[in-house]
């Protein structure tokens, strides 16, 4: 398989004068760590795990504690396990599904979304949430608009 992580392996290949090596890398570069969080939320959801352990960040931790204030997970907690902190998020499910139903990336590093409070995007009809970056900090849709604050518009949930 090429292109996994932790690992070298040698493989030859049918002809006897061609071979290759692959390598990979130890430790990757992640150049959308918000996006990495929603995966692994997404991902835990689908398995149906209980929780999910995070690298900590002050950004994903504040996209956390919006997600546990609007009732889409349980519990956001930071931890420090071993070496490094952590964002411990207990899912939270309703009749064996998952409180978590969509959740999509909006502004990414190649494409940065910006929105005006009258222009922020309504998930759902009002329904769903999209959390916003504006100068105030991170909060979500809502409370931008009747702060009449914009800003870069992070994800949407519902």
């Amino acid at each position: 398989m090429y292109g996994s992580y932790g690992y070298t392996d040698r493989k030859e290949l049918s002809h006897p004068y061609i071979r290759t090596i692959r390598t990979s890398v130890t430790n990757p570069m992640m150049t959308d760590p918000i996006s990495d969080m929603l995966t692994r939320i997404r991902n835990a959801q689908a398995v149906r795990k209980g929780e999910v352990l995070l690298p900590y960040s002050k950004v994903k931790f504040a996209i956390a504690k919006i997600l546990e204030q609007e009732g889409y997970v349980a519990r956001a907690t930071q931890e420090h396990e071993a070496k490094f902190p952590v964002i411990r998020v207990e899912l939270r499910y309703q009749n064996n599904q998952p409180k978590i139903h969509m959740v999509r990336r909006v502004s990414r590093p190649g494409l940065r979304v910006y929105a005006k409070s009258t222009e922020l995007p309504k998930v759902l009809s009002d329904m769903g949430i999209a959390i916003v970056s504006t100068p105030n900090g991170l909060m979500t849709n809502k409370e931008a608009r009747s702060r009449h604050l914009g800003g870069e518009v992070i994800c949407e949930i519902s």
